[in-house]
C-alpha cells in the first residue's frame, strides 16, 4: 500500500487493546464495516500474553486475573459468543486466594460465600456474619445500582442508587474496619479491595471491598486459559468473522477532521483510513488532543486534569515447580496470594504518592497461573506485583534499584512461601514503573490502569465520563474512559452502545445494563 491509497471503512478504531477491541467487536455484531488500527506488532495492549523470562514460558505482561470483567453482559450473557464460539474459556479457582499470616497460619478465600464464612468464623463468628450480610446487601441491590453505574447508566430504583451512592462515597478502608473487627479478617478485605490499584483511604472507593470481595467469592481468581492474551485472540476471531479488518504496525499520527467532523486517520508511516461514520479513540486520552489538527477544549481540559496515579511495579519469574503457601492445615497451594496488611499498605500508598519506597511491609500479589493452566509453561510461571512511585528518587528507575527491590520483595515472601529458593528460580524479569511505562507507551507513568482524573471539587475518577469527544464523530475508549483501568470490558461495551445510539442502529442485542 502506498502512502496516497486510502482505505475506507465505516468506523475505524484506534488501537486494540481490549477494550478497543470489544468496541470493534460490538460494532461488527452490529453489521458494521469496521478496521481496527493497532500501532504494536500484537494486539491485547495490557492484555497481552508472552515470553519473558525463558523460551516457552507464556507470562501476562500486565493483567492476570480476569474477575471484573465475568459480570459484564459480554461474558455474563456472552454476547458476542466468545466463549460458546470463539475458543475463550476460564477457570474458576478454588482457594480464590491465599492470605498467609505472620502466626504461620493463612486466611483462604474460596469461591464460595458459606465456605468462606467458615474460614473467617475461625478467626470472628461475627465478621463470619458480617460477611454474609455484606453479600447479602449487594446482592439485594447494590449489586444491580453497581453494574449501572459501571455501565454509565442512571440505576433505575431510587432507593438502591442512593444506598449505592453514600457507600461508594466512603473510603474503602472506612468500610472495611467499621464492617469487620478482626485484624485478620480486616487484612483480607482491606487487600483484596485494593485490587483495583486505588489508594484505599480515598473517598470514592467504599463500594470496592464488596463489589470486588463478590467476585472472587464467585468467580474466584478467574484465569484465562492460554493466558490474557486469549481474550483479544478471541475477539480477533470474532472481527475476522464478522468481516473486519485488523491492522497492526499501524501506529496513527493525526486525526482527520472535515467541516468540523472526525472522518479518519493518517498512520505514521503515510496510509490513510477514512471512516464515513465514526472514528473511536482508545489512545490514551492525554495523547489525543494533540493529534487533532482543530482545538477541543473539552478533551483539552480531560487530558489537563489526568494523573498517572499509583504506578506499578512487577517480577516475572520461571520456577521449576510451583509455590505454596505455610498454614496450620500444611501446605497450601492457590493461584493467588496476599502478603501485606492494612497498615503496610496505606503505609506503602501514601509513601508512593508522594515520591517515596517504603517496603516495610508492602501489598503484595503473587500469581501461579500455570497452577491451572499447566500449557502455558514447561515449569511454573509466577508474578508479583505491587506499587512503587512512578520515580525513585525523583529520577527513573535504575535497573540495579529495580533488582534491589525485587530481591526485598524475594526476602520478604520467603517468610511465607515456600518455593522461592535460587535453586527452584530459572530467571526472572523486574518490571519498574519506568520499564512498565517503556514496554507500552500507554503505561504513562508506570500506570498499567489507565491513571485517573481530578475534578474541580477536588474528588478523583478512575475514568473520563464522557465517551464522545468534542469533535463530531469522534469518540472515546480504553482505560482512560469510565469506569477506568482493570479487565473489566466496561469502556469498550459502554462506548459501542453510545455510537450505535448515535447511528441510529438497534442496541437491542445488548443486554442492560
Amino acid at each position: 500500500m502506498t502512502s496516497r491509497e486510502e482505505v475506507d471503512a465505516e468506523v475505524v478504531v484506534v488501537g486494540a487493546g481490549h477494550n478497543a477491541l470489544i468496541c470493534a467487536a460490538y460494532l461488527a455484531e452490529a453489521g458494521l464495516r469496521v478496521t481496527v488500527l493497532e500501532a504494536n506488532a500484537a494486539i491485547g495492549g495490557n492484555t497481552i500474553t508472552e515470553e519473558l523470562t525463558l523460551p516457552g514460558w507464556q507470562h501476562d505482561s500486565c493483567s492476570s486475573a480476569h474477575v471484573v470483567i465475568q459480570t459484564n453482559p459480554l461474558l455474563a450473557d456472552d454476547e458476542l459468543a466468545l466463549k460458546a464460539r470463539y475458543g475463550l474459556d476460564y477457570v474458576v479457582t478454588d482457594p480464590a486466594v491465599v492470605v498467609p499470616l505472620d502466626d504461620g497460619d493463612a486466611l483462604i478465600i474460596h469461591s464460595d460465600l458459606e465456605a468462606t464464612a467458615q474460614e473467617f468464623a475461625r478467626f470472628s463468628p461475627d465478621d463470619a456474619q458480617a460477611l454474609r450480610d455484606m453479600m447479602r446487601e449487594w446482592s439485594d441491590g447494590l449489586r444491580d445500582a453497581h453494574a449501572h453505574v459501571q455501565a454509565g447508566l442512571d440505576p433505575p430504583n431510587d432507593e438502591w442508587r442512593d444506598r449505592y451512592e453514600r457507600l461508594r462515597a466512603r473510603s474503602a478502608w472506612d468500610v472495611v474496619r467499621t464492617t469487620f473487627t478482626h485484624p485478620v479478617i480486616q487484612r483480607a478485605m482491606a487487600w483484596m479491595a485494593f485490587a483495583t490499584i486505588q489508594p484505599p483511604t480515598r473517598a470514592g472507593t467504599g463500594a470496592l471491598p464488596a463489589a470486588i470481595v463478590a467476585g472472587r467469592l464467585r468467580f474466584g481468581w478467574a484465569t484465562p486459559k492460554g493466558g490474557s492474551g486469549a481474550l483479544p485472540t478471541a475477539l480477533r476471531r470474532h472481527l475476522d468473522d464478522h468481516g473486519a479488518t485488523v491492522e497492526v504496525n499501524a501506529r496513527v499520527e493525526h486525526y482527520l477532521v472535515e467541516h468540523g467532523r472526525c472522518v479518519g486517520v493518517v498512520t505514521k508511516d503515510g496510509r490513510t483510513y477514512r471512516a464515513t461514520r465514526a472514528v473511536v479513540s482508545g489512545a490514551h486520552l492525554t495523547t489525543l488532543p494533540s493529534s487533532l489538527p482543530v482545538r477541543a477544549p473539552i478533551l483539552e481540559d480531560a487530558a489537563a486534569r489526568w494523573q498517572p496515579g499509583l504506578s506499578v511495579f512487577a517480577v516475572h519469574f520461571a520456577l521449576r515447580d510451583h509455590v505454596s503457601y505455610q498454614s496450620a492445615r500444611g501446605p497450601v497451594r492457590a493461584v493467588a496470594g496476599a502478603l501485606g496488611s492494612p497498615v503496610g499498605l496505606v503505609a506503602q500508598v501514601d509513601a508512593a504518592l508522594r515520591g517515596e519506597l517504603d517496603a516495610h511491609d508492602p501489598w503484595l500479589l503473587i500469581v501461579d497461573s500455570t497452577l491451572v493452566d499447566e500449557a502455558r509453561a514447561p515449569g511454573t510461571t509466577l508474578k508479583f506485583l505491587t506499587v512503587a512511585p512512578m520515580l525513585l528518587n525523583g529520577e527513573a528507575w535504575s535497573d540495579e534499584a529495580a533488582n534491589r527491590y525485587a530481591d526485598h520483595l524475594i526476602e520478604l515472601a520467603r517468610r511465607h512461601v515456600t518455593g522461592l529458593d535460587d535453586a527452584n528460580i530459572l530467571a526472572r524479569r523486574v518490571e519498574s514503573p519506568t520499564s512498565l511505562a517503556a514496554h507500552n507507551p500507554a503505561n504513562l507513568g508506570g500506570s498499567c490502569h489507565g491513571g485517573e482524573f481530578v475534578l474541580d471539587d477536588g474528588s478523583i475518577i478512575p475514568g473520563w465520563l464522557d465517551y464522545r469527544g468534542d469533535v463530531e464523530g469522534l469518540y472515546l475508549t480504553g482505560s482512560t474512559s469510565h469506569p477506568g483501568g482493570s479487565v473489566s470490558g466496561r469502556p469498550g461495551r459502554n462506548s459501542a452502545r453510545v455510537v450505535l445510539r448515535d447511528l441510529g442502529l438497534d442496541t437491542s442485542f445488548m443486554r442492560q445494563p
